[in-house]
Parts: C-alpha cells; sequence; structure tokens
C-alpha cells in the first residue's frame, strides 16, 4: 500500500514545528516526533534522512520502507488529541535494518509517544 500524497508534509514548517513543539522518542534505527494538530483535516507525515547516510539508492530504499510502514499503521493512530504530524528521522544504523526490524522500531517510539489506538 502506498502513502498518497494528501498525507505528506511538504513545507519546512510543517517539520520545524512538529520537530520543536511535539513529543519524540528515539529507537536503534529512527527518532518519531510528534505534534497534535486540531486544524489539519488528516493526518501528516514526514521523513528526514541526511546525505551522509549512504547514497541516492540507499536513501530512497529507506524512505520506500518508512511510507510503507506509515501506508499500513496510518489507520491505527490516534485521533482523539486531533490529528497529527508525524516526522520520522532515520539514523545512520537503519540501511543495516531489515524492513521488520524498522516497522518494530517505528512502531514501539509510536506506543511509547501514545500515537496508537490502544488494543483490545
Amino acid at each position: 500500500m502506498r502513502l498518497t500524497r494528501k498525507y505528506s508534509m511538504t513545507r519546512h514548517g510543517e517539520f520545524s514545528q512538529a520537530r520543536k513543539l511535539g513529543g519524540a522518542k528515539s529507537g536503534n534505527y529512527l527518532v518519531v516526533s510528534t505534534l497534535p494538530e486540531s486544524s489539519l483535516p488528516h493526518h501528516k507525515a514526514g521523513i528526514i534522512i541526511t546525505r551522509k547516510i549512504g547514497n541516492a539508492v540507499t536513501r530512497n530504499r529507506l524512505r520506500r520502507r518508512i511510507h510503507n510502514i506509515l501506508a499500513n499503521h496510518i489507520e491505527e493512530i490516534d485521533c482523539s488529541q486531533g490529528k497529527r504530524y508525524i516526522v520520522t528521522i532515520l539514523r545512520w544504523r537503519a540501511p543495516q535494518a531489515t524492513s521488520e526490524e524498522l516497522e518494530k522500531d517505528w512502531l514501539k517510539q509510536a506506543r511509547r509517544l501514545g500515537m496508537l489506538k490502544p488494543t483490545i
């Protein structure tokens, strides 16, 4: 499943606002920041990956993996505090991780931030 364009963060201000004002948790492979925003029509997600991590092929592969994780779990994100800005920052260890390890790490940080709906 692909994360559609309407869920993507496109402005620098959105990224910086979520990073400065929102909560953040870091894991082995990534850092997840989130900021609830009541005026958003839907969740907005963005990915930050530095050029220091691999070459363009590696960075794009990681970006696609994170987009896939977000697309699979966007419906599980809790809306009780409003829609959210979600920023995922990939760390230098991320290229060595498998897709399953990245997904496990992202879900762990999302739970720690209280982003996911409670499971029954």
